[in-house]
């Protein structure tokens, strides 16, 4: 059973004042982490490292996709107590 989930992730950010504009940060993602591997997020700056995280916390919401800790949803109150984050 995966611990972690995640199926076609994309997340959109609209940036600028007058225009804005889609600045994409995570183009349909998909990942699964199993019980007992151990996984770390490397890239360079602005590949979307610390967005997916946040959506794994429920802290931003995707613009499509789905996000699952233990098969349930992210969004799920009471996923919310088993996350931690350093």
């Amino acid at each position: 059973m995966p611990v972690v989930e995640i199926e076609n992730l994309t997340k959109d950010f609209y940036i600028g004042f007058w225009k804005k504009r889609p600045v994409r940060a995570l183009d349909n993602l998909c990942l699964q982490v199993n019980q007992g591997e151990i996984f770390g997020f490397l890239g360079p700056n602005g590949a979307g490292k610390s967005t997916t995280l946040k959506i794994l916390m429920n802290l931003l919401r995707p613009t499509s996709g789905q996000a699952r800790i233990l098969g349930k949803p992210v969004a799920t109150v009471s996923m919310h107590q088993a996350i931690g984050y350093l």
